[in-house]
């Protein structure tokens, strides 16, 4: 029979390890297995490590953009002008382009992703749904630097000769449409991240769908549910808890993103917003920049802004996190 402190120890920082040796032979006594003692073990030790290095990382990058951090203060995150020569850094171009451009992925990859997911576990039949869900799949496994070829020889292009003027003629009159069409934009940027975000978003919604449960869609159909009405009510509101981790997955995926953003984005440390006109974001400017960085606080100012890309997804999953436990416990309480 198993103690009810099972496990304490693995919780217990406080005690000496003197007493949680005798514990742990108190419990073999007791019958629990040494396999399981040590399984127990390594897995709390694994999950303190992880959890170390997040930690380590942190801590590394703040001491190494310490210089950065006493100069420019809460400035850094709030000002605009980004002069190397002069000394001035300001991180808000490149947190705008960041998040402006993760949206803009979202917006095309989300119904995207949603919808290639639900025709593969809803509509496709058993053969063709494998066989397109590995083509899908295996958009993830293409090289970050070969999207951004594609883009700025394919891409870029037809953006800039088919896209963006019917945008500028029909909608021309809203600020994002405005300005001249150059092809390494904000715009290129959303859309080559989109690409990439749609694997990830339909292999995780895939995954959602195919673990709810036969007897809601047999007790839809029953009820003379057409296949739509059977999705939306049945599949969609069971899925909604892993739905938004997966789009949240998407938005870290794009959120860090950095060769083929920054191969199509233009690297302009500027606001604006027009999608036509060329941006920055902040991995793209760490990559561009620290190559050329020539004095201490100019790589300070771009650890700052990798220490400002960890946070910022931090706060992210952490929000995700909660709006995924708030939608958890809505479904059970119902």
């Amino acid at each position: 029979m198993l103690s009810p402190n099972f496990g304490s120890y693995a919780v217990a920082p406080s005690a000496t390890a003197q007493a949680r040796t005798k514990r742990r032979w108190q419990r073999l006594k007791m019958g629990v297995p040494a396999g399981e003692l040590v399984f127990d073990g390594f897995t709390a030790a694994t999950a303190l490590i992880t959890l170390s290095l997040v930690v380590a990382i942190v801590v590394v990058l703040a001491i190494s953009a310490w210089p950065a951090l006493v100069r420019f203060r809460a400035g850094f995150l709030v000002g605009t002008e980004w002069d190397p020569v002069n000394e001035q850094f300001g991180a808000l171009p490149f947190i705008y382009g960041t998040a402006v451009s993760s949206l803009l992925a979202l917006l095309v990859a989300a119904p995207f992703g949603i919808g290639v997911a639900l025709c593969l576990s809803e509509l496709a039949p058993d053969w063709l749904s494998n066989i397109l869900g590995f083509l899908v799949e295996l958009l993830a496994a293409i090289p970050s630097v070969v999207y951004g070829l594609w883009g700025i020889f394919v891409l870029g292009p037809f953006l800039r000769d088919a896209v963006e003027p019917a945008l500028a003629r029909y909608l021309g009159f809203l600020p994002l449409f405005q300005g001249p069409r150059v092809g390494v934009s904000m715009l290129s940027a959303g859309a080559i991240l989109a690409v990439m975000v749609v694997p990830f978003i339909s292999a995780v919604c895939r995954d959602v769908f195919a673990a709810v449960p036969d007897n809601l869609r047999e007790a839809a159909f029953a009820l003379g549910a057409t296949r739509w009405e059977m999705v939306r009510l049945a599949v969609l509101p069971y899925s909604l808890s892993g739905i938004v981790g997966a789009i949240i997955l998407g938005l870290g995926r794009a959120l860090g993103e950095t060769i083929a953003v920054a191969m199509v984005i233009g690297n302009r440390s500027v606001i604006s917003a027009s999608l036509f006109m060329p941006s920055t974001t902040l991995a793209s400017a760490i990559a561009n920049e620290f190559t050329e960085a020539t004095s201490d606080i100019y790589v300070a100012a771009l650890i700052e802004l990798g220490l400002v890309l960890i946070l910022v997804s931090l706060l992210i999953n952490v929000t995700a996190r909660l709006m995924i436990y708030k939608l958890t416990a809505q479904r059970f309480t119902r």
